[in-house]
């Protein structure tokens, strides 16, 4: 009985498998931590298995050093086999815990407050602009079914934003609070805004790259590009703004202008708007739709009480 993923048909020896994991983890979370969890019980199955030679006489006229390697090969792939056809049951615990450790990463990298991450790190990966081509992107699926608790700042970033939101929202025909999700996304709250050379601020919430047809003020910047699945640093010019709400009214005209983006318009499902931006193309990181589904969450604006 063969496992139907490719990547468990593998063999146990192919120095590739180990990258093409990772890349698996990338690409599709859910399945790289399935396939992942079960190459870990296959590595369980094989320790066993060698505790068991170990255990067994040695000293027969086959017994060599060439006999002993082809051995071990040979278990590699035996305990590999054992752990797709009749698995001992560990890899579903630990694809669970997988799962709750990438959920983890993606809510830090998603631009949340207090993330461990380094503040570049924070900022969502790769920008959009009006001239820059479609990257590589996959829309996912949201990770947990509950947004993160929103702290203090994240509140008050939301509250300052939000009036500009509303004018963008005219335009887009997508609720306020979805515009200042993505605004705290690309920005890590207001706090890893991209700044001018002089420290100075550029008021661009949005990551909005400066394309030719763009003839304001630029400042170059250090960004996040995925290219084939694989992060690469590069240098970019970004717009510069004189205000969040001149930064708010071009995002709000960039998105109701350009044909690319409208699947996005009118969106009032937030994450089917994150889903939309993703595959229009607004950024190449293959999370960035379950990210900013998960900041829509934490962005929601808080309940009031009625009066009595």
């Amino acid at each position: 009985m063969r496992s139907s993923d490719p990547i468990l048909n593998r063999l146990a020896i192919d120095p590739a498998v180990a990258n093409d994991l990772r890349t698996r983890l990338r690409q599709d979370p859910q399945g790289g931590a399935k396939a992942t969890a079960r190459q870990f019980e296959g590595m369980l199955m094989h320790v066993m298995l060698k505790s068991m030679r170990d255990a067994s006489p040695q000293g027969s006229l086959l017994d060599n050093e060439q006999s002993r390697f082809f051995t071990a090969i040979g278990d590699q792939q035996l305990a590999q086999n054992l752990a797709a056809q009749a698995p001992l049951g560990f890899a579903n615990s630990i694809e669970r815990q997988l799962q709750r450790q990438l959920a983890g990463n993606a809510a830090a990298s998603a631009g949340l407050p207090d993330a461990a991450s380094p503040p570049a790190a924070r900022l969502a990966t790769t920008r959009v602009g009006a001239e820059r081509p479609v990257g590589r992107s996959s829309a996912g699926t949201p990770i947990g079914a509950t947004a993160p608790a929103a702290s203090a700042s994240t509140r008050d970033f939301a509250d300052q934003v939000r009036p500009y939101a509303v004018d963008a929202a005219a335009l887009t025909g997508v609720p306020a609070d979805f515009l200042v999700a993505h605004a705290a996304l690309e920005s890590g709250w207001g706090k890893h805004e991209i700044r001018n050379t002089d420290g100075t601020r550029t008021f661009n919430l949005f990551g909005i790259k400066a394309g030719r047809k763009w003839s304001g003020p630029t400042v170059e910047a250090s960004t996040t590009e995925f290219v084939n699945g694989q992060a690469q640093s590069v240098r970019a010019k970004f717009r510069v703004y004189a205000s969040y709400a001149e930064a708010f009214e071009d995002y709000g005209r960039l998105l109701s202008s350009n044909p690319r983006f409208a699947g996005v318009i009118g969106q009032q499902d937030g994450a089917q708007f994150a889903r939309a931006l993703q595959q229009a193309g607004y950024a190449t990181d293959p999370l960035y739709a379950e990210k900013l589904t998960r900041v829509i969450g934490a962005t929601a604006p808080r309940p009031t009480l009625a009066a009595t």
